[in-house]
C-alpha cells in the first residue's frame, strides 16, 4: 500500500502540517510528526474532508463583465529566472539547527521556526531527526550529503592489528578454555582435579608453581585452561578487548541447579559468542538431579543435546574424578570441530592473563601466545609496558626457551606491570618497545581527560538508534522480584519498531552489581533496575567507565522510556544525585517516636529532611524522607562520612541491622 508523508499532503492541500496532523488525529490515526507517513486510505479521507470544507466556504465573487479586445490591457511580461541547481552541502548525521543555519546562510531562528511548522520541536542545539532533515533541506533549497558524525572519544584501548596469515602457514593449536559458574558449585575443585590427574609433563611431579594457566593432554593433543575461574576475570579480559577464550565450561551443581551467578555466566558467554559446554557437577550425590538442571537451563536459552538442543552436557564429580576424562575429551572434540589454527612462524603476539610484582624477580606476567612463537630474548610491548624476555617458565615451573600458540608462560623482564587483558606483541628491539609504550602512555594521558560521561554516551546511543536502519538497544535488567522480572520481559518483547529491536543481554533478580556494570561495558548495554539500586561499588564503577544506570519504581515509566530510547528519543529526565549513605548497625525504640536506627555514615553526608530510601540487599523497601537526625542527644542538620548518628525515617519502623539508608536529591535535566 502506497504511503504519503504528512508534510507532502499538507503542501498538496495548502495547509500547515499541524492542520493535517489534527485532522488525522480526529480520524483516530496517530502520526506524530510531519515526517510520519499515512496510507492512501487515510490520505483520501483527509482530502475528502478538505473538499467538504472548501465547498461550504463563501462562493468566489462574480468575475467582471467581459471586455472588448480593445479594452484589454496587455499583461506584463514576467521574466522567469533561469533554473539554478540547488547547492550541495555536507552535514553530519545529527546536525543541529544552529549548524544547519550556518551552512545554508540562514538564521537559527528561521530553521527552528520551519521545523516547528513541520511539527518537530527541536532546540537550537538539539539534533534534527533524519526525515525532518530532508524536508528542511528541501525548504531551504539545498541538497544534503550526510556524513558520519565525529564519534566521542572512547576510553583508551590499544589497537589490535592481527595480520592476515596465509592458509598454508596455519597449524592446529590447542583450545583455550575458561571455567565459570556459581560460587560453591565446584569450579576450583574441578580445575584442581583436572590439574592433578592430567598434567603435561607430569613426570616432573605436577604443578610446582602457579602461573595462572596450564595445559592438560588428551589423546596426544593439549588443552589450555585459564586458571582464573569465574566470570569476573573473564569479563575483565573482554573489557579490555581481549578475546582470549575459545571455549567456556559452565559448572552447575546437580543438587543446586541454576543460581544467580550461573545466569550471569551464561550471559557473559553468549556476549562473547564462544561455544559452551555444561559440566553438571556433584552428580554422585543422592540429591543430584541432572535432568532438572538441563530443564532449568532452557529458561536461559541453553538447550542441552538430550533435549534436542546443541549444547553438550557432561555429568561429573570433581571430588571423585568421575566423568572428568569424558569432559576433557568433549573439550578436545569441540576444539577439533572449531578447527582452531594459528601461524607458529610469525612474530609472537597474544594476551596478558595476569601480572604481579614478584620478590626477587620484579614485574612478572602470565602470557598466552595466540600467534607466532615467543622466544627467550624477544623484545615485547603490552599496553604501556615494555621489556625483554629474560626468562620463561611453563606451568610445571620449568624454564623453557620458546612458547608456541596457545601455550601459557610466566615471563620475566618487564619494566613495569602490564594490565590483564593487554595484548602483547614482539617488536624489533627494546628501544622500539619503549617508544611504543611511551606513545601509548601519552595517548592514554590525553584521552583520559576526554572520556565521555554516561549522559554523553547515552546521547551518542540515541543518535545511532535514530539514524540506523538496523538499530539494536541492548539492556541489562535487574528487578526486585521474579514476578516483576517476568512482567518486564514479557512487556519488552512487545516493544519494537521497523528496523529496530531490543536485546536483553542479562536479566536477574537482585541489586545492580559491579558485574552488571562490567557486562554493560563490554556489550554496550544500558543497565535498568526496577525496585533495586546499584551498590556503592557498582555506582562508582559506572561513573568511572561512563555506564548509564536507570532505575524505576513504576513499570509503565520503565516501558515508556525504553520505547522512547528505541526510536532514539528520550524526554526530559530526572537525574538523581546520591548525597550520602549510611549503614544501620543498631536499633533503638524511642517512646512516641518509634524506631531510631543507629548508623555509621559510609559516604557523603546525611541530611535532615532530605529524600531518602532504605535498601535491604540493594532492594528498595522504603522511599520517603529523613524525619530526625541526631548526634548523641542533639538534633543536627547534617552528619558527614566517618561519623555515627541516629536516623528516624518518616512513617517507617521496619528497619533491620545491615540495611543501608541513602539520601538523595532529584534534578530535572532536559536533553540538549
Amino acid at each position: 500500500m502506497a504511503k504519503i508523508r504528512v508534510y507532502d499532503l499538507a503542501k498538496e492541500l495548502g495547509l500547515e502540517s499541524r492542520d493535517v496532523l489534527e485532522r488525522a488525529h480526529a480520524l483516530g490515526l496517530e502520526p506524530k510528526t510531519a515526517s510520519s507517513s499515512l496510507d492512501d486510505e487515510a490520505a483520501d479521507l483527509i482530502r475528502l474532508a478538505r473538499e467538504e470544507e472548501t465547498s461550504t466556504e463563501e462562493p468566489a465573487p462574480e468575475p467582471p463583465p467581459e471586455t472588448t479586445a480593445e479594452e484589454v490591457e496587455p499583461e506584463p511580461v514576467v521574466e522567469t529566472p533561469p533554473q539554478v541547481e540547488s547547492r550541495l552541502i555536507e552535514v553530519p548525521i545529527g546536525v543541529t539547527p544552529t549548524m544547519f543555519a550556518e551552512r545554508v546562510g540562514a538564521q537559527t531562528g528561521e530553521v527552528v521556526k520551519a521545523l516547528l511548522q513541520m511539527g518537530e520541536v527541536v532546540p537550537a542545539t538539539g539534533p534534527i531527526p533524519g526525515e525532518a532533515l530532508d524536508l528542511i533541506a528541501e525548504q531551504f533549497g539545498v541538497q544534503l550529503e550526510k556524513v558520519a558524525a565525529e564519534p566521542l572519544v572512547q576510553p583508551f584501548k590499544p589497537a589490535v592489528t592481527v595480520p592476515e596469515d596465509d592458509e598454508a602457514s596455519l597449524r592446529s593449536r590447542p583450545p583455550v578454555v575458561t571455567v565459570m559458574g556459581h560460587v560453591d558449585h565446584g569450579k576450583t575443585t574441578l580445575l584442581d582435579t583436572i590439574r592433578k590427574t592430567n598434567v603435561v609433563g607430569g613426570e616432573h611431579g605436577g604443578i610446582t608453581q602457579h602461573i595462572g594457566a596450564y595445559q592438560v593432554e588428551v589423546g596426544g593433543r593439549r588443552v589450555t585452561f585459564i586458571d582464573t575461574p569465574g566470570h569476573e576475570a573473564f569479563t575483565a579480559l573482554r573489557a579490555r578487548g581481549a578475546e582470549a577464550t575459545d571455549i567456556v565450561v559452565l559448572v552447575v551443581a546437580a543438587d543446586d541447579g541454576v543460581m544467580p551467578q550461573t545466569a550471569e555466566a551464561i550471559s557473559h558467554t553468549k556476549a562473547a559468542e564462544v561455544p559452551m559446554i555444561v559440566a553438571i557437577n556433584k552428580s554422585d550425590l543422592p540429591a543430584a538431579n541432572p535432568t532438572s538442571v538441563r530443564a532449568a537451563l532452557t529458561e536461559f536459552g541453553v538447550i542441552a543435546e538430550e533435549l534436542g538442543g546443541d549444547v553438550t552436557t557432561v555429568e561429573v564429580s570433581a571430588l571423585t574424578g568421575d566423568g572428568v576424562d569424558e569432559l576433557v575429551e568433549v573439550l578436545d572434540l569441540t576444539a577439533q570441530l572449531e578447527d582452531l589454527k594459528a601461524n607458529p612462524d610469525a612474530e609472537a603476539s597474544g594476551v596478558v592473563i595476569e601480572s604481579q610484582l614478584d620478590t626477587g624477580r620484579g614485574p612478572v606476567a602470565t602470557l598466552i601466545v595466540q600467534r607466532g612463537t615467543l622466544h627467550q630474548g624477544d623484545a615485547m610491548v603490552a599496553g604501556v609496558a615494555a621489556g625483554r624476555v629474560r626468562a620463561m617458565l611453563n606451568d610445571s615451573g620449568d624454564r623453557v626457551k620458546e612458547a608456541e600458540p596457545s601455550t601459557p608462560v610466566l615471563t620475566m623482564g618487564w619494566d613495569e606491570l602490564p594490565a590483564a587483558g593487554d595484548r602483547f606483541e614482539v617488536v624489533g628491539s627494546e628501544k622500539e618497545a619503549r617508544a611504543i609504550a611511551q606513545q601509548r602512555t601519552d595517548e592514554l594521558r590525553q584521552r583520559y581527560v576526554e572520556v565521555p560521561n554516561a549522559r554523553e554516551r547515552l546521547e551518542q546511543l540515541l543518535e545511532q538508534l535514530r539514524t540506523s536502519d538496523d538499530a539494536e538497544l541492548r539492556l541489562i535488567i535487574k528487578a526486585d522480584a521474579h514476578g516483576s522480572l517476568e512482567a518486564i520481559r514479557d512487556s519488552l518483547a512487545r516493544i519494537g519498531r521497523e528496523g529496530g529491536r531490543i536485546t536483553l543481554m542479562h536479566t536477574a533478580v537482585g541489586g545492580i552489581t559491579e558485574q552488571d556494570v562490567k557486562l554493560a561495558e563490554v556489550t554496550d548495554a544500558i543497565v535498568i533496575g526496577f525496585g533495586v539500586r546499584p551498590d556503592p561499588k557498582a555506582r562508582k564503577l559506572a561513573e568511572q567507565i561512563s555506564i548509564e544506570i536507570r532505575t524505576y519504581r513504576i513499570i509503565y515509566e520503565l516501558l515508556d522510556e525504553v520505547e522512547q530510547m528505541l526510536v532514539g528519543r528520550l524526554a526530559p529526565t530526572e537525574e538523581e544525585l546520591v548525597r550520602g549513605s549510611a549503614e544501620v548497625r543498631a536499633l533503638f525504640r524511642v517512646p512516641r517516636v518509634g524506631v531510631v536506627a543507629g548508623c555509621y555514615v559510609t559516604e557523603g553526608e546525611m541530611l535532615r529532611g532530605a529524600r531518602s530510601r532504605l535498601l535491604r540487599d540493594s532492594v528498595v523497601v522504603y522511599d520517603g524522607s529523613v524525619a530526625s537526625l541526631r548526634r548523641f542527644k542533639e538534633d543536627v542538620r547534617q552528619v558527614s562520612a566517618g561519623f555515627e548518628c541516629g536516623i528516624g525515617l518518616a512513617g517507617f519502623n521496619d528497619i533491620k541491622e545491615g540495611d543501608v539508608i541513602e539520601v538523595y536529591e532529584v534534578r530535572e535535566v532536559p536533553r540538549t
